[in-house]
């Protein structure tokens, strides 16, 4: 006890007292493409025991300007497993001056809920002293202590546009515990000393600059100095387990979730009536998934260990709802009650998350959801949602690993990854240009896959006038005006919506002496472009796969001829496939385009090759055809 107390002395009286936060005292090489500096960060996590960690923590920041205001926040959250025992800030001019501080009472206290939770025993402090003299300096520290090591920090001190100065990472713990830690991008080894039956691991990361985000980058995650931390055994709320393998950690899910599938007799009879003249497994599965759709809803319910362990399946039966938990838990039940195994999957859940390290098993997931093993194919079901398709993952929790628990434990899987040809976008195109310029055209276009989310979305989410608002925003057009639009949604394991649009353009083609100048390509694509961009840091990540094909037609005016028409473009790169072309037959201008890309990454040293490809398409899709008249 003596040494966890002579470190937190240390740790106190070197921050608080020993330091000068004067932003003159920052190196220049700190201040490049920095919004923000922080100045001193350390973080002290103490294991007692299986049960209980005490985590240490003080950071300071200087905010340079409006940019890297955000820095200046401090938001915390508390439950009835993580307490905050101290918590102060303090507030420093440019002189290292300190102007005002701050005490746990001062802290501004809320509920965390969401708006979709019914209930939630999540609560948060949060504070900021909202200066706006730049460049200040905040200061916060904080204690707290956790009732069970099921949950551990972990240490990423690298953030976009912000320089490190000093950040150290300390864990210490019984010297007979296994500490369990994954370092990213971290090229030493930890500092490891043992006092007194205390072994104690360090990291430490000094004068690092601040590193831009870059387009198409790697993860964050995976770029940047870190260390993962997660317990080897722990115990929370009367529950024991481990976590030093992935199959040990799904036999702790399965401790959870046991006796949790029991349907209600009524509900049982529904399946067997819905199910049971069927002969197709995956119509059955379609079937049941559709009636868990109309009969649940989502509500987050995050009470302790509750946050992991679901409400058994006759609740949801009963209540009509449940989370993320509850509604997968129950969809394996309904399914095995038809006879179909089925089983209940954790996950990492959002846009462009990698999922879990195969490596490093820890409690690093957001979401569940279930998984129907099949011979010849797998379903995975969203359990969420009223309205996806049956067996569609998307980019909310496609394309990553994930854990599969089954009744020996867990499973590292790897759900659906969607290639070009399942995100599509195909579309076609019938204008009309009169003698003034302004354009009408119909437009059909089927959209699956990964491109069809947004108006899934917009479907579903939105109302007719919301939905003419957006129309009328998204387009790449000066000025324009949807007319009509209408949407048939194809439910299938890779979802498809037809779109049709009439659209007025007044003025679309500007004119000029005898001159009408036109841009064929009408709906141009927002290609992103890197020319400008130089001294490239990162490799390049193309995470999603897509297929573009649009077919054109734009009737112009009797008494206009061609003067000038574009060259045809066709670039085959191992960036992707573009090619455009035109002709005009009977006066009407005929444009084909398509666009193609696969997942893939790239050396940093390709990207003037991948920057010149982009460049490419971006004049290529802006070529614009001269008419005169005759």
């Amino acid at each position: 006890m003596k040494t966890y107390f002579f470190l937190f002395f240390v740790f106190t009286c070197n921050l608080c007292f020993c330091q000068s936060y004067a932003v003159n005292q920052i190196p220049d090489s700190l201040l490049k493409n920095a919004d923000a500096v922080l100045r001193h960060n350390e973080t002290i996590v103490t294991i007692k025991s299986p049960s209980k960690a005490i985590i240490n923590t003080k950071y300071v920041y200087t905010i340079l300007n409006e940019a890297g205001a955000h820095h200046a926040e401090f938001v915390s959250y508390y439950s009835k497993i993580r307490n905050i025992k101290k918590l102060e800030g303090y507030l420093v001019d440019a002189f290292g001056k300190e102007i005002k501080n701050t005490k746990k009472k001062d802290f501004l206290d809320f509920s965390a809920n969401d708006d979709i939770s019914l209930i939630t025993d999540s609560r948060y402090k949060k504070h900021n002293f909202y200066c706006a003299t730049y460049p200040y300096t905040i200061s916060y520290e904080e204690e707290l202590e956790y009732d069970g090591l099921f949950f551990l920090p972990n240490w990423l001190p690298v953030q976009p546009n912000c320089s490190v100065q000093y950040s150290k990472f300390t864990v210490q713990a019984p010297a007979d515990y296994l500490v369990r830690y994954k370092q990213i991008a971290y090229n030493a080894e930890p500092i490891i000393t043992t006092v007194s039956n205390i072994k104690m691991y360090s990291w430490l990361l000094q004068n690092f600059t601040a590193k831009l985000y870059e387009a198409y980058q790697p993860s964050w995650q995976v770029l940047y100095p870190g260390v993962l931390l997660a317990p080897s055994t722990f115990e929370i709320e009367g529950y024991k387990g481990a976590m030093d393998t992935w199959l040990k950690l799904g036999q702790f899910i399965n401790t959870l979730n046991i006796n949790k599938q029991q349907l209600p007799d009524a509900v049982k009879v529904e399946v067997h009536r819905l199910t049971d003249n069927i002969a197709d497994t995956k119509e059955k599965v379609k079937t049941l998934y559709n009636y868990l759709q109309k009969n649940t809803r989502y509500i987050s319910i995050q009470l302790g260990i509750g946050s992991w362990q679901p409400f058994d399946a006759n609740y949801v039966a009963t209540k009509k709802y449940g989370d993320c938990k509850a509604l997968s838990n129950y969809m394996v039940s309904l399914l095995q009650e038809a006879n179909i195994k089925a089983n209940y999957v954790l996950i990492k859940a959002g846009e462009n998350v990698n999922g879990l390290w195969e490596d490093f098993a820890s409690n690093n997931f957001n979401h569940a959801i279930a998984c129907v093993p099949m011979q010849k194919d797998t379903m995975w079901l969203e359990c969420t949602s009223q309205t996806v398709s049956a067996g569609y993952m998307g980019t909310f929790t496609g394309g990553r690993k994930a854990l599969l628990i089954t009744e020996q434990g867990g499973v590292v899987v790897n759900t659906p990854n969607y290639t070009s040809a399942q995100n599509t976008q195909i579309r076609k195109v019938q204008a009309i240009i009169n003698q003034e310029g302004d354009l009408q055209a119909k437009v059909k276009t089927k959209y699956s896959g990964i491109q069809q989310e947004n108006l899934h979305g917009l479907i579903h989410g939105t109302t007719a006038a919301e939905k003419q608002k957006y129309l009328n925003s998204i387009l790449n057009i000066p000025t324009y005006n949807v007319v009509q639009f209408d949407y048939i949604e194809i439910k299938n394991t890779i979802p498809q919506i037809e779109e049709t649009l009439e659209i007025n353009a007044p003025f679309y083609a500007s004119i000029t002496g005898k001159r009408l100048f036109l841009t064929p390509n009408i709906f141009i694509n927002n290609s992103y472009r890197l020319k400008g961009q130089t001294n490239r840091q990162t490799d390049l990540v193309f995470r999603t796969a897509y297929l573009d094909i649009d077919s054109i037609q734009i009737k112009i005016p009797e008494n206009y001829t061609v003067e000038s028409m574009p060259k045809n473009v066709a670039l085959n790169t191992a960036f992707g496939n573009f090619l455009i072309t035109f002709a005009i037959k009977n006066n009407i201008i005929e444009v084909v385009r398509k666009s193609e890309r696969q997942q893939h990454s790239f050396a940093k040293t390709e990207f003037d090759k991948i920057s010149n490809y982009f460049e490419d398409i971006h004049q290529a899709d802006r070529s614009r055809i001269v008419l005169v008249k005759k």
